[in-house]
């Protein structure tokens, strides 16, 4: 006996509608991974923007030159700041705050759940071979490292084109800087002095969290403050050198490392202006600095 056409259709139908309901779901978890020491991060597309800040921003540097960026490939970023306990977790006994039998300090901005900082450039190189080469890491075909200026600042803007993804004010509601000095229309507020937890704020639209202020970060890019002039258009990985720093007359002076490092999104010290999406600063890599910090690209295979 044949069953009705009408059965055989509604069992058609609802195997159809199924289908996409399945498939959006792991495009949905594609967006998102937490690795093996559980740092979670976003998946940020390709995509063009506007570089530097312009001549119409307040308070903004000469150094700021608006250009269009290609970001030519997707690529996922840490969520927020690497912490203290994921970088344990890795290098095993780093230097302050992070010491054996230790225990975090919270008025002075420590804990596991706080931002990694007082750590060399070199050093967030070296946490991140490390972090690749972990076993559950190499398995899953991700590979780690900091990066670039261009990528920094793509994923602080997420699509804005304002000084602040958030827009043209940023008040200490917002972010952990000296509140004693907003931007825009905002008004003062508080000025903790220390880092804050990770997260202790509103993410961008992308889902990055303190992109504004808490600690500045490492980005890979040697520093030069003309390098706007006469950067790639597409996928700019900085100038060959950096720039020698005032004081010294040339590259050979011993002990002095490899010159200057960028490090952009302001720190918890620092005023507003110096937290904008646009803002430059630069440091030394083979220094530590208690304001500065870092988080983290990773690439996948096949993305």
């Amino acid at each position: 006996m044949k069953r009705p056409a009408v059965q055989v259709v509604g069992l058609m139908a609802l195997l159809l509608a199924a289908v996409p309901a399945t498939s959006q779901k792991e495009k949905e978890s594609e967006k998102t991974i937490t690795n093996s020491i559980g740092m979670k991060l976003v998946l940020i597309p390709a995509g063009k923007f506007h570089m530097g800040s312009p001549a119409t921003e307040d308070e903004r540097d000469d150094m700021e030159l608006r250009h269009e960026v290609t970001i030519t490939k997707p690529f996922y970023v840490g969520a927020y700041e690497v912490t203290q306990e994921q970088y344990a977790k890795v290098v095993g006994n780093p230097r302050n705050p992070l010491n054996n039998g230790a225990r975090f300090d919270k008025k002075q901005g420590c804990g596991p759940d706080h931002p990694m900082e007082n750590v060399e450039w070199f050093q967030v190189v070296e946490y991140c071979k490390r972090l690749s080469a972990l076993k559950e890491e190499k398995a899953a075909g991700r590979t780690y490292r900091l990066p670039t200026e261009a990528e920094w600042e793509y994923c602080c803007r997420a699509g804005s084109d304002t000084p602040f993804e958030s827009g043209k004010s940023l008040s200490s509601k917002e972010a952990n800087f000296n509140g004693n000095y907003p931007y825009g229309d905002a008004a003062k507020g508080d000025y903790l002095r220390k880092t804050s937890k990770v997260g202790s704020y509103k993410p961008n639209r992308w889902g990055l969290y303190d992109m504004h202020g808490n600690v500045s970060e490492w980005c890979s890019d040697w520093y030069d403050p003309a390098y706007y002039k006469n950067s790639p258009k597409k996928d700019p990985t900085g100038p060959e050198e950096g720039v020698v720093p005032t004081g010294y007359k040339n590259r050979n002076t011993p002990g002095v490392g490899q010159w200057y490092r960028v490090i952009r999104g302001g720190s918890w010290l620092d005023e507003a202006r110096g937290c904008r999406s646009a803002y430059r600063f630069r440091a030394m890599p083979n220094e530590p600095y208690q304001l500065i910090g870092f988080r983290v690209v990773c690439e996948v295979v096949g993305k």
